[in-house]
């Protein structure tokens, strides 16, 4: 069941990346700055990401947890509320993009180079923005009601109209003009409406209930509003500050030597080739223990849970030690050499250690949120941002000057801690908290069987 839902969504982030590391690639032959300023724009969607992720993550808790309910009308609503918020935070960095791109740019590097052809960037890509959170709106839906096929479909499109489209388009073929990083961007905009097209013309050929069944999208109450806002909050306060947290250490590491700012670059989309994979497994976990947690099978949400935890650390170190292997042409290919060279290797092979207990508290959290329990992960992670992870990161890079790589190492100082204590509290068995009706008849007795305090 793991497999089912995991390996076409691992599958769909896997072809995202790809097609982003095919970016990087055509853009490493236009020169290191030119890649280092691309990787601050995605750094900015990244964390355009955090603002909406949060309506996303409440949108699957409620979504699942109605889909093993059996709930029809709950999951029409829930995805309305969800698509509702995500167009603003569109509306936001759509704006930013478009008309305040030297503004952004200064937020993550001082370098004038980079910030001139960040911005050229930037007033294109802002474009696809609408059209690309649509589309992760529509592939949260068809996760959540295990569709996961749909949304792999649009991924394959997408990947392969950037791939094209950046080819002619960087370099001039066919008889376009070489637009450089205008390209790329070029590229992004054409995909992103390819793959919103792929996803909604498939879902009406195949007669998917919910994705396009518009009137039952506006149909929420207050009380339905309330309680969606209220599951949610925690999730959208821990992606934004998060996401505020992680904008703050890519501003200390924009602010290195461009060979360490390339590097960085680089790793990002590296780190992405891993999340990418690994997503496809949380967003199994979400799915397979919502659905249980909604459908009143407390025992089996929980046995799932454990299991579903340390199948995805395995599966991410494997994955982190297959790039370490193929790390010498994968670099070259993206015009590292050098000193940026060493940096990016050094760098992803800190996170081949780190990383992996990271995604341990990923997976968890992810699954808390699906199971009704939103705001103990989160909760955690902002603490240990802001209250740990901040002030070590700054007082190396400032008062210490301690090198590059050890200001990298301590960006994860708080995952092993972190870990433990979220280990405790899946064994505490807490963390199930029903939304749904079928899930709330049974929770009492459940929590009675195994002295679980609410």
């Amino acid at each position: 069941m793991m497999m089912t839902i995991a390996l076409p969504v691992a599958m769909q982030n896997l072809l995202s990346t790809t097609g982003s590391m095919v970016d990087t690639i055509m853009l490493g032959r236009l020169g290191e700055t030119t890649v280092g300023a691309v990787g601050l724009c995605a750094q900015f969607t990244s964390l355009m990401f955090s603002g909406y992720w949060g309506f996303i993550g409440g949108g699957m808790l409620f979504i699942a947890q109605y889909w093993g309910a059996g709930n029809d009308d709950g999951i029409r609503k829930s995805y309305g509320i969800m698509l509702a918020f995500v167009s603003i935070t569109a509306a936001v960095g759509t704006y930013l993009a478009l008309f305040q791109p030297m503004w952004v740019m200064q937020l993550y590097t001082n370098s004038e180079p980079i910030q001139k052809i960040g911005v050229e960037y930037l007033r294109l890509v802002g474009i696809s923005y609408p059209f690309q959170i649509l589309a992760v709106a529509m592939a949260a839906l068809l996760r959540s009601t295990e569709r996961v096929r749909i949304p792999l479909a649009g991924a394959i499109a997408a990947v392969i109209t950037n791939c094209v489209c950046n080819y002619i388009l960087i370099f001039g073929k066919l008889g376009f003009p070489a637009m450089g990083v205008r390209g790329a961007a070029c590229g992004t905009i054409l995909s992103s409406i390819v793959n919103v097209l792929v996803i909604v013309v498939t879902a009406k050929a195949c007669h998917v209930p919910y994705l396009l069944e518009i009137s039952g999208h506006w149909k929420w109450d207050g009380a339905l509003l309330k309680e969606f806002l209220k599951k949610s909050f925690p999730i959208i306060m821990n992606e934004v500050l998060i996401g505020v947290g992680n904008m703050l250490i890519n501003i200390v590491l924009g602010h290195q030597a461009e060979q360490a700012i390339a590097a960085t670059a680089v790793f990002r989309t590296l780190e992405g080739l891993v999340i990418g994979f690994f997503a496809g497994f949380s967003s199994a976990a979400t799915v397979l223990v919502g659905k249980e947690v909604g459908a009143g099978n407390h025992e089996e949400a929980y046995s799932r849970g454990w299991r579903l935890v340390y199948s995805c650390q395995v599966i991410v170190l494997l994955v982190c030690l297959m790039v370490l292997a193929l790390h010498e042409p994968i670099l070259h290919a993206m015009g590292l050499s050098g000193e940026s060279y060493r940096l990016a290797f050094s760098m992803f092979a800190i996170y081949t250690v780190l990383g992996t207990v990271r995604m341990g508290n990923w997976v968890q959290n992810d699954m808390y949120r699906s199971a009704g329990d939103s705001a103990f992960g989160s909760t955690l992670e902002i603490c240990f941002m802001f209250l740990l992870v901040q002030p070590v990161i700054h007082l190396a890079n400032g008062p210490l000057h301690w090198p590059f790589l050890v200001v990298f190492a301590l960006c994860y100082v708080d995952e092993p801690i972190r870990y433990i204590i979220m280990q405790i509290h899946l064994y505490s068995m807490k963390w199930i908290k029903p939304v749904s009706e079928a899930g709330r008849r049974t929770i009492e007795e459940f929590r009675g069987k195994y002295g679980v305090r609410s």
